[in-house]
């Protein structure tokens, strides 16, 4: 049986503005099945980046963002340290079509210390990876 390239779709959100502009990127598509994932980076041992808690309620808050233009979406919080890793495993758990994600600027510093993830998603996911169209900030 065939899959559609669309229909089980995971999109990874980092914050509440980014999880309304990548709904309103993914918007003009016809997606079956919408999942969206906020992976809480977890530092392995050292103090976390950002407290649990906070994590978790940004992630609530780019949810609800995201349920602005997608009602009926899904949503999944993952814990890893790798960020890549974290998309990659729960898209194979929801048996995913897709990772679709919205390229977020980032300077050349930026992109070297956190390994570039947007590169890396895209050369190790094992199914197919959708770039949306970001448009410029106001």
């Amino acid at each position: 049986m065939s899959k559609r390239l669309t229909d089980t779709v995971v999109v990874p959100v980092a914050h509440e503005s980014d999880a309304r502009k990548t709904a309103a990127a993914l918007e003009p598509y016809d997606v079956d099945r919408v999942v969206v994932v906020h992976v809480v980076e977890k530092a392995g041992g050292a103090p976390d980046k950002t407290p649990v808690e906070q994590s978790e309620e940004i992630a609530e808050a780019s949810f609800a963002a995201f349920r602005e233009t997608f009602p009926d979406a899904d949503d999944a919080l993952a814990y890893r340290r790798d960020v890549v890793g974290g998309i990659i495993d729960l898209a194979e758990q929801e048996d995913a079509s897709a990772i679709a994600f919205r390229p977020r600027e980032e300077g050349r510093i930026v992109r070297f210390l956190s390994g570039d993830h947007s590169l890396r998603l895209v050369t190790q996911s094992p199914i197919p990876v959708i770039s949306l169209p970001s448009e410029d900030d106001e």
